[in-house]
């Protein structure tokens, strides 16, 4: 029974990522269909990304009131709603409303999700859950390019993701029974898989754990994880179209194989975290990443930005997983929940600015200062990421306070 909720909770992450790169994919047609400017994908993700912000804040309230498996059901139903609606939407404002509940339909599931998984399973099981969500944001961009590549029809794509998620919400409602035994199962205390054990070291977030050390610089850090990778999957297809010349069809199949990457990559890392911890894990995605978007800075052939666009993908596959893990570990499993909605609604702000920022940088200027903007953001996840290896270090070696004396002098 474990087995396949455990499989149910990774088929529930395909429909997180199937939607999540369908604007990037589809933008240089749908640009040309509604006569849009070019900076106006950015405003339509702003909407998005609000829509999850509010609904991930929201996600400790829901989480009691519904449970994982309602909110699940509920998230993947009004996101499969929403993409109807951009199937039919006569123009650029009605996209612009739709886009809100596409949004408020990824937050919550996105924190329930992932703090089940963070306390109650190991590493690997983060990382596969991460590879899942991959998988669908990889078919994403494959559905769209074969409306695209001849006939422009970029509404078809949207109405056949949203089919593909009305299949998953079927899913979901005929096994929501099993999601409330295994909900009841958890509060009965029984450990699922081997993850994370409570300890006495682990005091309960009565007071601002926010003020903890190594926090801030974390929430740092998946502000800027998530912007980046949303920067490239969205203005990731634009950049080849205009600096590098490809049909719009071959630059969405592209963006795939980005995608690919970080799907590959959290394959691959769900073995490795058996061996490697999630600190060097991190490090090494954040080196491969930054050696993916130098190919792109330099003058190289073209299909070198391909190569570029798959080392950025390869690079960015630990990194996320790994540091939803790392939260009980640092700071403490009591913390979990009440951190990982805080890290999900950062995350997407960081989703909500960074790629917005670009799109209104670019549109008077040049795509092509892309691949410098990625460059610069993941310069402030190893600037982030390693300040909070220092902390944990020193909080080990005792020369800072420990979690329950920050909490109780906070």
């Amino acid at each position: 029974m474990a087995t396949l909720f455990l499989i149910i909770i990774y088929l529930s992450f395909i429909s997180l990522g199937l939607p999540d790169t369908l604007l990037g994919a589809a933008w240089p047609v749908m640009q040309g269909d509604f006569g849009a400017p070019f900076s106006v994908a950015g405003v339509i993700s702003i909407i998005i990304a609000v829509g999850t912000i509010v609904s991930s804040l929201a996600s400790g309230t829901l989480l009691k009131r519904l449970g994982t498996g309602q909110i699940t059901l509920i998230s993947c139903l009004l996101t499969a709603l929403a993409l109807v609606g951009f199937y039919y939407a006569p123009s650029i404002i009605w996209l612009m409303v739709l886009a809100f509940p596409l949004g408020l339909g990824a937050g919550s599931v996105d924190a329930a999700l992932n703090n089940y998984v963070a306390v109650h399973y190991k590493a690997h099981h983060m990382s596969w859950l991460h590879c899942f969500w991959g998988v669908g944001a990889t078919l994403g961009p494959i559905i769209m390019a074969g409306f695209i590549r001849e006939d422009n029809l970029w509404r078809d794509g949207y109405l056949t993701i949203a089919i593909i998620q009305l299949a998953l919400v079927i899913l979901l409602f005929v096994t929501l029974p099993l999601w409330k035994r295994m909900e009841k199962v958890r509060t009965q205390g029984m450990e699922v898989g081997g993850g994370h054990q409570d300890t006495q070291d682990d005091p309960e977030p009565t007071v601002r754990p926010l003020r903890m050390k190594g926090v801030k610089l974390t929430l740092m850090t998946f502000l800027f994880y998530s912007g980046a990778e949303a920067t490239v999957g969205l203005w990731g297809s634009s950049f080849l179209v205009n600096i590098k010349d490809l049909p719009a069809a071959m630059a969405a199949q592209w963006i795939s194989m980005y995608y690919g990457g970080i799907t590959i990559g959290r394959f691959i890392t769900g073995f490795v975290t058996l061996r490697v911890s999630n600190r060097v894990l991190i490090r090494s995605g954040l080196l491969i990443a930054l050696t993916g978007a130098l190919l792109l800075i330099l003058p190289l052939p073209t299909f070198f930005s391909l190569i570029g666009f798959m080392m950025i993908g390869l690079g960015f596959a630990p990194i996320y997983p790994c540091m939803l893990h790392e939260t009980p570990e640092r700071f403490g499993k009591a913390q979990t929940q009440h951190l990982m909605g805080f890290q999900m609604a950062v995350a997407y702000t960081g989703t909500t600015l960074l790629p917005s920022m670009l799109g209104w940088i670019a549109a008077p200027t040049t795509i092509a200062i892309l691949p410098f903007f990625v460059t610069i953001y993941i310069l402030f996840m190893l600037f982030g990421s390693e300040g909070v290896n220092r902390i944990m270090k020193r909080r080990k070696r005792g020369s800072v306070p420990t979690m329950t004396q920050e909490l109780t002098h906070s």
